[in-house]
Parts: structure tokens; sequence; C-alpha cells
């Protein structure tokens, strides 16, 4: 898979907005994926954005792993307090039995419908047995791209569980909602916590 680069385009140009929109979210997902993970626990920050979650995730004293293929978004997340971040994509995620727990929050909703399953797989490989996965993504069908130009691939909540369970995931706790994003739109989600 190549990157789409006119979403990479947008991330590097709108990193300080996108981080200050996100900056103050407190998000009790994230606490509670924090939460199921052993003390010193090794985690993936997949698509790390500016790097808040990982920041928050290093505060409670997890190794934290984090990567994005924006090189803005990298900087912004390398500066934030205990968090080494690295500039990668979704064809670097390699490893086996490497993470107790995988945070892939509303990052692979911008890969290719075909690429899923590869990436998935790679996931469930390298998360250690019976480590956790959240997985956030928009929901609906298709893919396009939204007003600010980022390409979107879209899932209806039962094709990322069918996915999940294909890959050896087991989802085990769902969440949806409607939010407003970077672009302006009110945009509907899911989100799935998964054991491997």
């Amino acid at each position: 898979m190549t990157v789409d680069k006119v979403t990479l385009g947008v991330y590097d140009a709108k990193a300080s907005e996108y981080a200050d929109m996100v900056s103050d979210a407190d998000d009790q997902q994230l606490i509670e994926f924090i939460s199921a993970l052993p003390k010193g626990a090794t985690v993936l920050d997949l698509g790390c954005g500016p790097g808040n979650a990982a920041r928050k995730m290093a505060e409670a004293g997890l190794s934290v792993e984090a990567m994005d293929a924006s090189a803005e978004m990298v900087k912004l997340a390398q500066a934030q307090p205990g968090v080494s971040a690295r500039l990668a994509s979704f064809d670097d995620i390699e490893g086996v039995d490497i993470y107790d727990g995988i945070w892939a929050n509303f990052s692979l909703l911008h890969a290719d419908r075909a690429d899923m399953p590869v990436y998935l797989a790679a996931l469930r490989a390298a998360l250690k047995p019976g480590g956790v996965l959240h997985i956030g993504m928009k929901t609906g069908t298709g893919a396009h791209r939204d007003g600010i130009g980022r390409l979107y691939t879209f899932f209806t909540e039962r094709e990322l569980g069918d996915l999940l369970r294909v890959a050896g995931f087991e989802p085990i706790v769902t969440n949806s909602g409607v939010d407003k994003g970077l672009a302006g739109a009110m945009d509907p989600w899911v989100t799935m916590s998964s054991h491997g």
C-alpha cells in the first residue's frame, strides 16, 4: 500500500490545529484501556497523532511505542513528556508477541479496504496472547474524501467485528456515537476493544 499523500499533506498542514482540537479530550475509553493492562505494559499507539494518548499512557507507567505517518504529527508527539515517536506507516507493523496493548484509535480508517485484513493480522501477531486491542473507526460504507481532502474507508459495525474475528480477535466491548471532526462534519463512529 502507498500512503495517501493528500491525506498526509492535510495532517502535516493542520497538525497544530488538530492537536488543539484533541488536547482537552477526557477519553474514558483510554482510561479503561490503560486500566485493563498490567503495570509497566508495553503498548503500541498506532497513528499517534500529536501524542496526547501516548503521553497519558506514559504517565500511567506504560512503556509506549508511538508511530504516525505524518512527519508533523511525529514532531508534536516527540515533544510530549515520556513519548518516543517514530515516522512509520501501517506497512511497518511487524514482530510477534511484542505488545500487551495496541491503541489504534481512529487511525486505520485511512487504510485501504483491501489492506485491512493484512494490517489486522499483523496487529494480531504483534499482540501478546491475551493482550488488548482498541480500535476506533468512522462508520458507513464505501470510501471517500472529507471536506478537507482526507481519504477515509468506512465500515459498518458488523463488518468491523467480522474483520476482527477473522484476524483472531474477540470483540468484547463496543461503543458508538457521533462527533464533530477536524473537517467540521458530524460523523458516526464505533470503537471496539478486543482480546487477542
